[in-house]
């Protein structure tokens, strides 16, 4: 068994600075291992005390009998360094340290957590700053949580990772609360060590798991958390997170618009898209989506079909289904007809969706007739049942129906319970029906109930130093950063560079028709905001508008540029957006949106992380608004859609192959033109280190 196995599973534990009071904090570990069940040795250490609860007490870590499998330590910071060195030292496989104080703290707790984790050598560490870990699968309590004073904790097919304890906590309570069963939780703590990767690819293999539910705060790994997130998609086991930190107030400055756009809660989207992973969007999602999905039932496709006894709750519902984009078709035919049969009713009053059968809600056949017919249609990927106030009389009769009726059916029930009556959300959640108190819970776990795709399996791309060879670092102009998109297959504008007007005039004649003239400068980002920039120009109007743009760029203060660019004027294609962006937690990312001068005014954007699949880059253009355009929109010809994946994978193998020196990089319009004209890069920008 790894390191990891004996912290979740120990057959021993060691309970350092336990006290005999078992009112006290440091006194509830033993006592809550002794009244679940712990079958294992526990040993209590505590010079000050012969024994505990029953147990012998030991006087230090060396007198124990023997290598612990896991140890909790319950002492302060100033004492638990040496306490986790001598578990080390004593061979114990990992150890878990609940104090606070260390790297959430300040500088001084943050070396205080290094040493920690020096400290601990070769064995593995939970925390510090954690609540500890629970076992209910095994009975194995390793944490001082107040949450498990609740009297009853059910087993489940659900594990939770928290890097925050009190939520683990939280969790803890409101799942027992609504008759929802864990098989583990963990909190992760300040993750000196072991971090939510680690644990969600050991309980990715954990046989009493079926379900993931992740409270993340933010990731270290993002590689190791794809790999985890592989793996439970190919033994499907969802993964369920909710992220904190949804603010964009945060968001470091850029020198492109796809800095400004690639927002840090936008780039954690992208990864859990790509990763197969369902965002929580909310944090009661965080139990309903898990709980559903534990039942073991996926829905096929997006349509609902909603059974009520109150005609308001089940109107309450059908308007949240169709505002989260869930279909209510009323039934088929033949699904009316047997409706209408079973219920003694006119087709015209069942041929509608939700079906009401009021007065028929108390009566198991008919009830049960009802939710049989609906799940027969193959009409409907799932059903809904609202139950009101008049089960109240009867939980059981109702429970029964649906129960009975979803044992002969793979389709899921979800259960919407209109009155406030917690104990029927209970009995419905223990008998394998998932059931919420609220409306907007339904259409949310229906989302969730479609099987993500498998994520793709990608390698990292190789890094190639000779690919930015001759080029400095800082920011290129726009014919140096054109010129390194044309290297890895990116097509770009005709044009010339010019040190002066004499030289840019001689280029417009040259190239024949009007022109675009920009300024050429590693210093000024974006062109157009100086007057940087003129469309349309003949040869003649050259000169003069040289003269121009060099006042203007003398009168805001900014550096003399290198010189001019004289570019072919394109026509007829959708402006487009690709950029790269490095963000500092989750690393290289790609940008796709609509383009031009409004880029960041429109926000019609898609991310996804590198390295990425031509999948990734056809999902991306699919989340796009501007998608249309490029289908050809009110008479427009199509857009050369084929040419568009070819740049966004060429863009991405260029990210790859810079490695670590570039920063930034964008293409701003990316001209795409009719079908089979391809693409052309009109703008760009590049900053390297």
């Amino acid at each position: 068994m790894s390191a990891l196995g004996q912290l979740l599973r120990p057959r021993s534990v060691a309970v350092i600075g336990a006290s005999a009071d078992a009112s006290k904090m440091t006194g509830r570990p033993v006592g809550y291992l002794q009244r679940h069940g712990f079958p294992g040795e526990i040993w209590p250490v505590n010079p000050r005390a012969e024994t505990i609860a029953g147990l012998p007490c030991f006087p230090e870590v060396a007198a124990l009998p023997g290598a612990p499998d896991a140890a909790i330590v319950l002492l302060g910071p100033e004492r638990a360094e040496a306490a986790v060195r001598d578990l080390a030292a004593r061979g114990c496989a990992a150890a878990i340290v609940l104090a606070s104080g260390y790297g959430e703290a300040n500088a001084e707790g943050a070396a205080r957590q290094e040493a920690l984790k020096r400290a601990a050598g070769p064995m593995r560490l939970l925390g510090p700053n954690t609540i500890g870990l629970v076992n209910l699968t095994d009975g194995i309590m390793l944490s001082a949580t107040g949450a498990l004073e609740v009297g009853d904790l059910p087993a489940g097919a659900i594990s939770v990772v928290s890097q925050s304890g009190g939520i683990l906590g939280a969790l803890l309570s409101r799942a027992a609360d609504r008759g929802i069963g864990f098989a583990k939780l963990v909190s992760t703590g300040n993750e000196a060590d072991l971090d939510s990767s680690d644990l969600i690819a050991e309980l990715v293999e954990d046989e009493a798991t079926r379900v993931i539910a992740v409270y993340m705060e933010g990731l270290r790994r993002p590689q190791a958390f794809r790999a985890a997130a592989r793996r439970a998609a190919e033994l499907g086991k969802p993964i369920v997170v909710y992220k904190v930190g949804r603010s964009e107030s945060g968001a470091r400055a850029a020198t492109s618009h796809t800095g400004a756009l690639a927002g840090a809660d936008r780039v954690y989207d992208a990864l859990f898209r790509q990763s197969g992973v369902i965002r929580a969007e909310s944090f009661n999602d965080l139990l309903d989506i898990p709980a559903a999905l534990a039942k073991g039932r996926r829905a096929a496709g997006n349509r609902v079909a909603i059974l009520t006894s109150t005609g308001g709750a089940g109107t309450l519902l059908a308007d949240n289904c169709g505002l989260a984009g869930i279909e209510v078709p009323p039934p088929d035919a033949e699904t009316t007809q047997r409706l209408a049969t079973l219920l003694d009713e006119d087709q015209a009053t069942v041929g509608r969706n939700p079906v009401d059968v009021t007065l028929a809600g108390l009566r198991p056949d008919l009830f049960r007739g009802a939710i049989t017919a609906l799940l027969d249609s193959p009409l409907y990927d799932a059903v809904a049942v609202v139950i009101g106030s008049s089960a109240l009389a009867a939980p059981d009769i109702v429970a029964g129906a649906i129960v009975e009726c979803q044992a002969r059916s793979d389709k899921p029930i979800l259960a919407y319970v209109s009155p406030h009556a917690p104990h029927l959300v209970r009995l419905l959640n223990g008998k394998g029906i998932a059931a919420f108190a609220t409306p907007e819970s339904c259409p949310t776990v229906l989302r969730a109930l479609r099987a993500p795709a498998l994520p793709a399996v990608v390698g990292a791309p190789a890094v190639n130093p000779s690919a930015l060879s001759g080029l400095p670092a800082g920011n290129l102009n726009e014919a140096e950063s054109k010129a390194l998109f044309a290297r890895f297959g990116l097509p770009v504008t005709r044009e010339v560079a010019a040190p002066d007007a004499a030289a840019a005039q001689a280029a417009a004649e040259a190239m024949g028709g009007e022109v675009v003239l920009k300024i050429l400068s590693r210093a000024i980002a974006h062109k157009s905001e100086l007057g940087g920039v003129r469309l349309g120009l003949s040869p003649a109007e050259i000169p003069a508008a040289c003269a121009d743009m060099l006042a203007r760029v003398q009168a805001a203060g900014a550096p003399a540029p290198e010189g001019f660019l004289v570019q072919e004027r394109l026509r007829g294609g959708v402006e487009m957006i690709l950029g790269f962006h490095r963000d500092p937690q989750l690393g290289p990312v790609l940008l796709l949106g609509a383009g031009g001068v409004a880029a960041e005014l429109w926000e019609d954007t898609a991310l996804r992380l590198l390295p990425l699949t031509r999948a990734d880059a056809e999902a991306m253009l699919e989340e796009l608004k501007s998608a249309r355009l490029l289908r050809g929109f009110r008479g427009a010809p199509p857009a050369d859609v084929p040419a568009l994946l070819d740049a966004i994978m060429a863009f991405a193998a260029m990210a790859g192959a810079a490695g670590e020196r570039l920063v930034e990089a964008e293409i701003n319009p990316l001209f795409v033109l009719p079908e089979g004209q391809g693409v052309r890069a009109v703008d760009g920008l590049v900053v390297l280190r």
